[in-house]
C-alpha cells in the first residue's frame, strides 16, 4: 500500500503533441501565406512567460503563391525548436532549417503575430535539384495512423 501511495505522488504531468495529417487541399485552403523561397536566417531565442525556445526563420521570397504581397522581399515565421546556449529544444514534428535551404512553406497566422507553419512539418516542402538542375519538391514524410 505504501508503494502505491509513493508511485501516485511521484507521477508528473506529461504532455504530448498530437498532429493529424491534413490532405493537401486543406493545407492550401487553411494557409494564410504560401511562399517559395530560400532560407536566409535562422535565429533561436527565449520567448513567452515560460521562456521556451523558438526559432525565427527568415525566407527570401522567390515566388509568392498566396497571401504575401509581391513587394515583400522576405517572410519570417516561428518554429518551436532551436538552441540557446547550452539549452536545446527539440519538438517531434517540428522541422529544422539551415541557411540556403530552398523551401515552399505554408504559413498560418497574420500580422501583427508572427506566423507559424501549418501543421509543423506538414507545412514545409523541401526543394532539391536533380542531375539536370531541375527543381524537385519533396513533401515531409507523414506517418500512417494505425
Amino acid at each position: 500500500m505504501l508503494l502505491v501511495a509513493f508511485c501516485m505522488t511521484a507521477v508528473t504531468s506529461v504532455s504530448a503533441t498530437v498532429l493529424l495529417p491534413a490532405d493537401f487541399t486543406t493545407v492550401v485552403a487553411e494557409s494564410d501565406t504560401i511562399v517559395h523561397g530560400r532560407v536566409v536566417d535562422v535565429s533561436a531565442g527565449l520567448t513567452g512567460p515560460r521562456r521556451t525556445i523558438e526559432s525565427l526563420v527568415t525566407v527570401h521570397v522567390i515566388e509568392s503563391l498566396k497571401g504575401a504581397s509581391t513587394s515583400d522581399a522576405t517572410v519570417t515565421f516561428r518554429v518551436p525548436n532551436g538552441q540557446v546556449g547550452r539549452y536545446r529544444r527539440v519538438l517531434i514534428g517540428a522541422p529544422e532549417f539551415a541557411r540556403g535551404d530552398e523551401i515552399v512553406v505554408f504559413l498560418h497566422g497574420q500580422a501583427p503575430a508572427i506566423p507559424t507553419l501549418f501543421g509543423l512539418s506538414q507545412g514545409v516542402y523541401r526543394v532539391v535539384r536533380d542531375a539536370r538542375a531541375a527543381p524537385v519538391v519533396i513533401p515531409a514524410p507523414v506517418s500512417a495512423l494505425g
